[in-house]
This record gives structure tokens, sequence and C-alpha cells, in this order.
């Protein structure tokens, strides 16, 4: 039995900034890539919780492929 409802985390090549994953997480959680930026901004300046958890995603989440197949 197959699951069509699979979906995998990937650093976004459309939504990118810096390195795709705000978009990355905008995408698989189905948000605004703003909100997510703004989540991430708050929680850098409230410490470095914010720069090592992006950094950590940055390094770990592959890329999505999309660009290279249009």
């Amino acid at each position: 039995m197959e699951n069509n409802n699979y979906r995998k985390f990937t650093r976004s090549s459309t939504e990118s900034r810096i390195a795709g994953v705000c978009g990355g997480i905008a995408q698989y959680l189905n948000v605004d890539p703003l909100v997510v930026r703004i989540i991430f901004a708050i929680a850098f300046l409230c410490g470095s919780f914010g720069f090592w958890a992006y950094l950590i995603i940055w390094i770990a989440a592959p890329k999505d492929n999309l660009l290279s197949n249009q």
C-alpha cells in the first residue's frame, strides 16, 4: 500500500534568501515564509539559539532540486 501523503523536508530553492532553511520549513509546515523568518530573527536576537539552529538545519537538510529540473 502506497502512502501519497509522505512529505520530506528540504531546503527551498525557490523561497530562498540565504540558504533556503526558512523557506523549506515554511513549505513543510504550509505557512508563510515571513512567519518563519520572523521566528528565527527573534530567536537570534534573544540569544544564539536562532543562529545555531539555522546553521545545523543548513548543514543537515538537503536542498531540493526544483531549479535543476526545469
